[in-house]
């Protein structure tokens, strides 16, 4: 019989592919500088895009993985087209379950094999480092291999964030009734175990990233994201971001600019999402450039920071109202889903 936290997040991730079904993408506010599919991951490898980070050497490719059981493998693909253009090997890496990448400012890959689909039950959980590959060709890496322990016991997670100017790595864990952001030692020990001690409480989180300048770090669920302005360990809570209904939201990665968020799903030919920034969601150095710096485009991270706001009021009353019913569809899923939380632990009691 499955455990009731495995019912719980399949019943949940069940119910929000349903809602994908009927509504599809909800439109909310798909005005011209508004949400849009930046470009969709055509690789039949890729079906659980569960990661998702902006290459520092190359130029519009996004760096991501499949969830458990694919294997020891990073993809490189290419946000004009949605093809893999290399594929990185972890050399003598039995990976279990990877939830996680990001880039950290010496423009090394962070891999995070935190994830714990037995409810926390791991004892220990993995994060892999390796350089960026220079050339874009599949490839084998040799890793450098951190364990890592939660303050106060195992923890599932989904969410592994590096900071781009300290190099200090963080992870949000992903727990029913609320989660903590953590914090690891200043500098990873490939000796012995590295302690995480929470900083901040979160709620269920299944991605994070920090803006290029590390002002800012943003953290989703399957349906929600939210800003915090960062401040050493204390962050401070900005207010909720546009985004873009999916068939199972599992990954968000700022594009290189810092003026908009990359929406990752999984799923076969998923679709990526670009979402512009604005206001106060802005990193601190793009809200200190010059009016009418901003570029457009739709992929490589290039694009408006207009208000979303604006965007659904150019998209009329028909955007408002299809916002309204997906909200409702979700208010309906997560009633279910405390529902079933509740049978659960009273079978459990």
């Amino acid at each position: 019989m499955p455990r009731p936290r495995i019912a719980l997040a399949a019943a949940t991730a069940s119910v929000a592919a349903a809602a994908f079904a009927v509504l599809g993408p909800v439109p909310g506010a798909l005005a011209d500088d508004g949400p849009a599919v930046a470009f969709t991951i055509g690789d039949p490898r890729i079906t659980e895009s569960s990661g998702l980070a902006a290459s520092h050497l190359h130029k519009g490719v996004y760096w991501t993985h499949n969830d458990s059981g694919d294997g020891p493998y990073i993809y490189a693909v290419d946000s004009a087209t949605g093809k893999t253009v290399a594929t990185v090997t972890m050399r003598g890496i039995d990976a279990r379950d990877v939830e996680a990448i990001s880039l950290g400012p010496d423009g090394d890959i962070y891999v995070g094999d935190i994830g714990d689909n037995l409810g926390g039950t791991w004892p220990h959980v993995w994060i892999y480092r390796f350089a960026e590959p220079k050339q874009l060709r599949d490839t084998t890496a040799d890793v450098v291999r951190y364990t890592v322990q939660y303050q106060g016991g195992p923890r599932n997670a989904e969410a592994l964030m590096v900071h781009p100017k300290t190099g200090r790595v963080y992870i949000a864990s992903k727990n029913q009734d609320g989660g903590n952001l953590y914090a690891g030692p200043k500098t990873l020990s490939t000796h012995g175990v590295n302690i995480f001690r929470p900083i901040a409480e979160v709620p269920w989180v299944t991605d994070g990233s920090f803006s290029p300048d590390g002002t800012r770090l943003v953290l989703r669920g399957y349906f929600w994201a939210t800003g915090w302005r960062w401040s050493g360990d204390a962050p401070q809570k900005i207010g909720s971001l546009d985004v873009p209904m999916q068939r199972q939201g599992e990954s968000v990665a700022f594009t290189p600019d810092g003026r908009a968020l990359m929406y990752g799903t999984e799923g076969k030919d998923s679709d990526v999402w670009r979402a512009p920034l604005s206001g106060a969601e802005l990193p601190d150095s793009v809200a200190a450039e010059p009016t009418g710096s901003a570029t457009t485009g739709r992929s490589g991270g290039q694009g408006s920071a207009s208000s979303a706001g604006a965007d659904a009021a150019k998209g009329g009353s028909s955007g408002h109202s299809a916002t309204v019913l997906g909200f409702a569809v979700l208010a309906a899923i997560f009633a279910a889903a405390t529902g079933l939380r509740r049978i659960l632990r009273r079978r459990r009691d």
